[in-house]
C-alpha cells in the first residue's frame, strides 16, 4: 500500500473534540479517499493507527488531508515529520448528517482497528 510522509500541522481541532486527537498532515498525491488502518512513524517509533484520508465531507471540506489517530499516543506532535505506512482500507469516506454518526462510526472504527493490531500490542 501507500506510505506518505509530511510535516504535522494544526488542523481545526475537531478530531480532539470528537475524543480522536488526529496528528494531520498533508496529502500531495493521489490516494483513494476512505479509513485505513495505518502505522505512523515518529521519531523512529512506530505506532497503530487509525489514518483519514479525504477531505471532510461533513464538515463541508474541500482540502484532501490526511489525519491520523494515534492508537494509545498522547502527546504534541505538532512540527514533526511522520512516516503515515497505510496497511488497510476499511472504509470508504462518507458523509454523516450529524455529529453524532460520526462518532458512532469512529467508534466502530477503532473496534476493528484494535481487532487488527492485538496480536502486534
Amino acid at each position: 500500500m501507500e506510505s506518505i510522509r509530511g510535516k504535522v500541522i494544526k488542523g481545526k481541532s475537531r478530531g480532539k473534540d470528537l475524543g480522536f486527537p488526529t496528528a494531520n498532515i498533508a496529502v500531495h498525491k493521489k490516494i483513494e479517499e476512505g479509513i485505513y488502518l495505518a502505522k505512523v512513524c515518529v521519531d523512529s517509533v512506530w505506532h497503530s493507527s487509525l489514518t483519514f484520508i479525504g477531505k471532510a465531507v461533513t464538515f463541508h471540506e474541500k482540502k484532501l488531508q490526511a489525519e491520523s489517530y494515534l492508537l494509545g499516543f498522547s502527546g504534541n506532535l505538532y512540527g514533526k515529520y511522520i512516516t503515515v505506512q497505510l496497511l488497510k482500507k476499511i472504509r470508504d469516506n462518507k458523509k454523516f448528517d450529524n455529529v453524532e454518526e460520526l462518532k458512532k462510526q469512529m467508534q466502530e472504527d477503532l473496534v476493528v482497528a484494535r481487532k487488527f493490531f492485538t496480536p502486534w500490542c
